[in-house]
């Protein structure tokens, strides 16, 4: 192996990291045909072509990152991470496999869909922080940058590859496999923590309980002008630039009149370009502050080149660019605000980073969804490329005070 690739790849040196890596790269591609289907199931079976349906369910699930935000990241700080991820991949596995069963029988209906989407956003609301700061505890410092990026690698190797095979199920066999499978995929990532070697995890101090926890985390936040700017930047793009289920669907179906495997390959295109991203961030020792306001700067160029695609391959090909920069801008900010906080604080930071970046999904997917629902998706795409330069306005201001 070269040397290059192998910096690039250094964290699977590490046996913990190697085993949960191979565990969740299962759990994605079950993620992402999850994610596909259930968007296929609510736009064109339970509605008919209802963008603002698809903005609910989103808000559903993203909702409970805000709501339950003071004690996501209580528990992130004070539980122990491993058995905590136990409970919650568990828990959304049943879930999964509940909406398969219920999908596979003809029995679902668009209220199903509502109450599971919340009740897997409860979950993954206590599970995506400890997920993200659990990588602290298989690497060290020195790697947590590289790991980080590896993580969005498999994530995106995962939405590579579940979209496509989610819409040849959908087409042959029916949307609730996808379902089933995703469910059992859930399996990988809790054989992959038990077979974890304990001994050689790096714990990280665990938060003292105190009154006004949460509160401290967000005063840390704030009192940081990096951190501050960054969940600025994440309002932005979080809440009205990665509504992607909402654009996919709408544009596939809508614009380009696409069956499922077309809409399954869009997404996979998508995922090829993120894909890409996360490889480039996996080579850089260190992120920059300057890279959010790159990568924000692109991505309102890349949905600005897509609402104004005029066939479906010139879609496609400004799907790649809005994937590399996505992915180059989430990953800067979760690399950026782990390195840059208290080990004792991370947890906490973490939720209300992901509070910011997937909480605001409730105010602005069903805003976006109605905006494709009644002026277009070309509309629609065309606030998500206000809120990338947006974003970016945000890092310029912040960037300047550092040129004097």
């Amino acid at each position: 192996m070269s040397s290059s690739l192998a910096a690039v790849f250094r964290s699977l040196r590490i046996f913990n990291y190697r085993v949960w890596a191979a565990g969740a790269l299962v759990s994605n591609v079950g993620t992402w045909m999850q994610r596909t289907a259930q968007d296929w199931l609510v736009f064109t079976q339970l509605t008919r072509h209802d963008a603002s349906a698809v903005g609910i369910v989103m808000s559903l699930q993203y909702g409970p990152q805000l709501l339950l935000l003071p004690w996501t990241g209580f528990a992130a700080d004070h539980v122990n991470q491993r058995k905590l991820l136990l409970v919650t991949q568990a828990t959304m596995g049943i879930l999964a496999l509940v909406l398969g069963v219920l999908t596979v029988a003809g029995l679902v209906q668009l209220w199903h869909v509502y109450v599971l989407a919340f009740l897997f956003g409860c979950a993954a609301a206590f599970d995506a922080p400890v997920r993200q700061t659990f990588v602290g505890e298989l690497v060290d410092d020195a790697d947590l940058s590289n790991a980080v990026a590896l993580n969005s690698t498999s994530f995106n190797a995962g939405r590579m590859v579940g979209p496509a095979v989610s819409g040849i199920l959908i087409a042959t066999i029916g949307t609730g496999w996808a379902f089933l499978i995703n469910g059992a995929s859930f399996f990988a990532v809790l054989l992959s923590l038990s077979l974890l070697r304990v001994r050689e995890l790096h714990p990280h101090p665990r938060a003292q309980r105190a009154k006004g926890g949460f509160t401290k985390g967000f005063r840390y936040a704030w009192s940081h002008p990096d951190l501050r700017a960054t969940l600025f930047m994440l309002f932005l793009i979080g809440t009205f630039g990665l509504n992607f289920p909402i654009f996919l669907s709408t544009m596939a179906v809508g614009v380009f009149h696409a069956d499922a495997r077309g809409y399954g390959l869009l997404a996979s295109i998508m995922a090829l370009g993120t894909m890409s991203g996360a490889l480039l961030g996996a080579r850089r020792d260190r992120p920059q502050f300057r890279s959010l306001l790159l990568s924000a700067a692109v991505f309102g160029l890349g949905c600005a080149l897509a609402a104004i695609a005029p066939g479906y391959w010139w879609f496609a090909a400004a799907l790649v660019v809005i994937g590399i920069a996505a992915l180059t801008f989430t990953n800067t900010t979760n690399s950026l605000m782990q390195l840059s906080t208290e080990p004792a604080m991370r947890g906490r930071v973490m939720a209300l980073r992901l509070g910011i970046a997937l909480g605001g999904t409730p105010i602005g997917a069903p805003m976006v969804g109605w905006v494709a629902a009644h002026l277009g998706p070309r509309w629609a795409l065309g606030v998500g490329a206000a809120s990338g330069f947006g974003a970016a306005l945000v890092a310029f201001v912040a960037l300047r005070p550092r040129k004097s």
